[in-house]
């Protein structure tokens, strides 16, 4: 039987739209939003409606009329911390999503935008694997600071799309296997993955784990406590160094990763010493990752923008070769990913939850 599945990816100036039939986009699409449409509203939630139909005017000029669709799936958001897995849209979290308690971001729109266009037709809307899955064991919540603790904020929505296609060519079902999913992009987040749930990973937006082409990584707290009280440094400096000019950008004065390899081509050896001090960061949390599992571990699967630079997934193999058989599944198709998981619903192969 074919499935028609919209789906909706907000992002801060943009949304991006595609339909699948079944596993095939047979449409995608970004659309931009005016700049100064986007700053007329003091929250993203109130950006919905223009939002809306900017899809519904793009859908109509493709021809794609909703009775056509079967289902609509969003993004999601910041929600409270959930198991991975297909969600149906309910009230529960668009109420939540309202309120947003855990922060504002442009994927907070995702389930309403499903919604509210899947109610036109009376079609079933879904979320999947949003940002704030949440498996972790509770060993791995824990710091040497009470008042501190570790939170799951990954890239769960690739994450967990690469460990199923990884289950499929490993010809066991992602409930059985063990496995280390490195996703390595702008941030780099390096996931243990135990039998379906992901028992810890790092918090790549609040800088724990390796450096990446943005993000500075973790650092040692002495020196950063010192910085942060020396009085040359506001709190937006600091988070800066963490967050958007951390990491290779720091160094490199770019995080442009052609541009850093034309560097590296043209002899530039600073270039090439800090890539590889990205490489052996990543390496060594897959290497901490495999302790978790008690070297117990099916695969390595990287995925991300960077694993299609053979420089990044060589000097990685080189480390981690002798943990576990690697694969790599380069680039971060989000779009695909949504459409997958509601159509596993859609075909009866899983149930959707409920967020409550």
């Amino acid at each position: 039987m074919s499935f028609k599945i919209l789906a909706i990816n907000p992002g801060s100036t943009s949304t991006k739209i595609a339909v699948f039939e079944n596993e095939i986009c047979v449409f995608k699409q970004t659309v931009r939003h005016d700049a100064d449409e986007i700053l007329r509203y003091d929250r993203i939630i109130d950006q919905y409606p223009f939002r809306k139909q900017a899809i519904l005017e793009t859908l109509a000029a493709e021809n794609i009329p909703l009775n056509a669709l079967d289902a609509v799936v969003g993004r999601g958001g910041m929600l409270k911390p959930i198991e991975g897995g297909t969600y149906s849209v309910n009230e529960a979290m668009l109420q939540y999503m309202k309120e947003a308690p855990r922060g504002e971001h442009a994927s907070n729109l995702g389930c309403i935008l499903a919604k509210e266009i899947a109610d036109q037709r009376q079609l079933p809307s879904f979320i999947v694997d949003p940002v704030a899955v949440d498996e972790m064991a509770d060993i791995a919540r824990y710091t040497g600071m009470p008042d501190i603790r570790r939170d799951s904020l990954f890239h769960a929505l690739n994450q967990k799309a690469v460990s199923l296609k990884a289950a499929t060519e490993l010809n066991k079902p992602y409930s059985a296997l063990n496995l280390i999913v490195a996703h390595l992009g702008g941030g780099i987040s390096v996931g243990v993955h135990h039998h379906g749930r992901v028992i810890d990973v790092n918090n790549a937006l609040d800088g724990d784990g390796p450096m990446s082409p943005e993000r500075s990584g973790s650092v040692p707290l002495g020196p950063l406590y010192k910085m942060c009280f020396s009085g040359q440094h506001t709190l937006k400096d600091i988070q800066r160094k963490n967050y958007g000019q951390g990491g290779l950008v720091a160094y490199l004065g770019t995080n442009d990763g052609q541009e850093i390899e034309q560097r590296i081509e043209s002899g530039d050896t600073q270039a090439a010493f800090m890539v590889d001090v990205m490489i052996y960061q990543i390496a060594k949390e897959i290497g901490s990752g495999a302790t978790v599992l008690k070297g117990d571990v099916d695969a390595i699967v990287l995925t991300g923008g960077l694993a299609y630079d053979t420089r990044v997934v060589s000097g990685i193999r080189e480390r981690v070769d002798f943990i576990a058989p690697l694969l790599v599944f380069p680039g971060e198709d989000e779009m695909e990913a949504l459409a997958l998981g509601a159509l596993r619903v859609l075909k009866g192969e899983e149930d959707a939850k409920i967020y409550d």
